[in-house]
């Protein structure tokens, strides 16, 4: 059996976004990122993170909006090496009637079936719901919140879903 894979989104999750704006979290560091804008994005991040996120038993993936700019961007400064990353192409951003989110249905396709964690903070019961449906191996949608980004509980959660999987 294949090792999970652990969808990772960048802001919520990684950078603590909705932290005090001038408060930077203990143990973060800051980063200006000029990613398709004319002025540099405030990025918060910590260098804890990769080694923590790379000793848990699961395949990584970028799950963002940063794409292939989060192995520019991100990975170099958390610790991560180059990963894969869902190509969210004309699907970025788009709504959906239904509720769901619009990163969801691409990351059960790129999935294929295979057991999954998928860190973020903007899922809701529909994603769940569709995940439920369409996804037919075992799924965790984990929510971060965008105040505080991933703590022990979160990588406690994560190492628990993957384990139950062996």
């Amino acid at each position: 059996m294949s090792r999970p894979l652990l969808f990772l989104d960048v802001d919520g999750p990684l950078n603590p976004y909705a932290a005090k704006p001038a408060r930077r979290p203990e143990g973060y560091t800051t980063i200006r990122a000029a990613v398709g804008r004319t002025r540099p994005l405030r990025v918060w991040l910590n260098p804890e993170h990769g080694p923590a996120l790379l000793a848990l038993d699961y395949d990584l993936c970028w799950a963002t909006t940063w794409m292939d700019a989060a192995n520019h961007w991100i990975a170099p400064v958390v610790g991560l090496p180059v990963l894969p990353y869902v190509d969210f192409g004309e699907g970025l951003f788009a709504e959906r009637p239904d509720g769901v989110h619009w990163k969801t249905e691409a990351i059960v396709a790129y999935a294929g079936g295979r057991a999954f964690a998928w860190v973020d903070d903007e899922q809701s019961p529909a994603d769940d719901t569709y995940v439920a449906a369409h996804h037919p191996g075992p799924a965790l949608l984990h929510h971060v919140d965008p105040r505080i980004g991933l703590r022990d509980d979160d990588f406690t959660a994560l190492a628990r879903f993957a384990s139950g999987l062996q």
